[in-house]
């Protein structure tokens, strides 16, 4: 009876190979757990076995039998769970998703902070208090260059008041009227020449077959007063862009640097009452000489319905980017001379034709110069010092427009 027991006994060890040699062909989860119960399985067939042997030497065989089949019914349980989970269908694992990259929306149009500067125009004459500082907005006629008249607290094109030069260049004279000064592309004019002040401008353009004159704006002015330089451009560009500057400024040779900033102001070493500021973000500068002038410029370009409207073939290498001007004289001599200049002096008569669409003012070889600094024209009167003939400035010292165009020889509204 003794041998059959320990025989069945026997017969029991494979449990332990099987789960020695088995174990690698189950996945993680499976052999996992059925690890677990066969450590479990292990130490019930130890504690069995050790019974079973007390049993034996006690001569309790049916008692040894029931715990023998106790531990071939866990074994069977054991192999139903390891077939079940082989059985069971694996899934691969799931594909991590990569998130995709933000998508930037969609830019937009740079802004134009110089544009929205110059079309929110204010009165600065703190004289009138009623309209001192109120913002407006722009004619349609000039949706980027106006000025507020603060005796009508309305706002006004900065192109037709008198002392303007803009456009293919547009003049209008101290009295008022408007006349055109073609000129030639890439040559030099003189615009004013005074005892203690000279202005040039350097012309830009191209020719239209059709006519027999060039197209032209003016492209930089030089400014020459006392014994000092200042000359103010407008960059050569392609494409327009109202948020990218295009001035180009000096002082006596030496470039000027402005921080884009409305209101950023450079002012002299040699001579604090020179300075020169921005009146918008980009592309507006305001130029002053106490006491002397005050000069506004606005750096714009042929935009393609101005092309179209006046046939100028202008293309997308070159947009002809120019200057359109104000300009406020306070100490004018009245032998003044040049293109515009001459519309200051005392008794000017203007002699354009008046009943014509456009009316052009000649005399190209009094007002010729060999380059913006010089003061070679025929008509040139500037010295570098202050001009001696009181009689005809101190008739005009005091004279006040409540738009802030105060200065000698401009005229005022009643």
């Amino acid at each position: 009876m003794t041998k059959e027991i320990t025989n069945e006994v026997v017969d029991i060890s494979p449990i332990s190979s099987h789960s020695s040699a088995g174990a690698d062909a189950y996945d993680d989860v499976g052999y996992r757990f059925e690890r677990g119960l066969l450590v479990k399985l292990i130490w019930y067939r130890r504690k069995v076995t050790l019974a079973y042997r007390g049993l034996v030497k006690r001569g309790s065989n049916i008692m040894a039998r029931a715990m023998v089949n106790l531990l071939n019914a866990s074994f069977m349980i054991l192999m139903m769970i390891s077939v079940m989970i082989e059985a069971a269908p694996t899934y691969p694992p799931p594909t991590p998703v990569t998130p995709a990259p933000p998508t930037d929306p969609t830019p937009k149009p740079p802004g134009t902070p110089s544009g929205e500067s110059s079309k929110r125009p204010r009165c600065r004459n703190p004289n009138y208090s009623f309209c001192y500082n109120v913002e407006h907005t722009c004619p349609a006629a000039c949706p980027n260059a106006c000025v507020v008249d603060c005796v009508t607290c309305k706002p006004e094109c900065s192109c037709d008041r008198p002392g303007a030069v803009c456009q293919d260049p547009r003049f209008v004279g101290n009295d008022g009227i408007t006349f055109y000064f073609h000129g030639k592309q890439n040559r030099d004019f003189c615009l004013l020449s005074d005892s203690n002040l000279h202005i040039n401008g350097h012309f830009i353009g191209k020719r239209n077959q059709n006519m027999k004159r060039d197209f032209t704006w003016v492209q930089a002015i030089g400014i020459l007063f006392d014994d000092h330089q200042i000359y103010v451009g407008a960059r050569k560009t392609a494409t327009w862009d109202q948020s990218v500057d295009r001035v180009a400024l000096s002082f006596d040779g030496q470039p000027i640097y402005l921080p884009e900033i409305e209101g950023a102001k450079w002012q002299s070493e040699v001579d604090p009452s020179i300075t020169i500021s921005r009146s918008s973000v980009t592309n507006r500068i305001v130029v002053e000489v106490e006491g002397n002038f005050r000069i506004t410029a606005n750096v714009v370009p042929i935009t393609e319905e101005e092309s179209s409207i006046h046939n100028y073939a202008i293309t997308s290498e070159d947009c002809y980017a120019h200057l359109d001007l104000s300009f406020k004289f306070y100490s004018l001599s009245e032998d003044v001379n040049g293109v515009l200049g001459q519309t200051y002096a005392k008794n000017y008569v203007s002699k354009v034709k008046m009943g014509e669409s456009m009316p052009v003012m000649g005399g190209d070889r009094k007002f010729i110069t060999s380059n913006v600094f010089a003061k070679d024209c025929a008509v040139a009167r500037f010295t570098g010092t202050d001009s001696t003939d009181s009689e005809f400035s101190s008739e005009y010292a005091s004279l006040t427009c409540g738009s802030g165009i105060d200065g000698t020889g401009v005229v005022c509204k009643r």
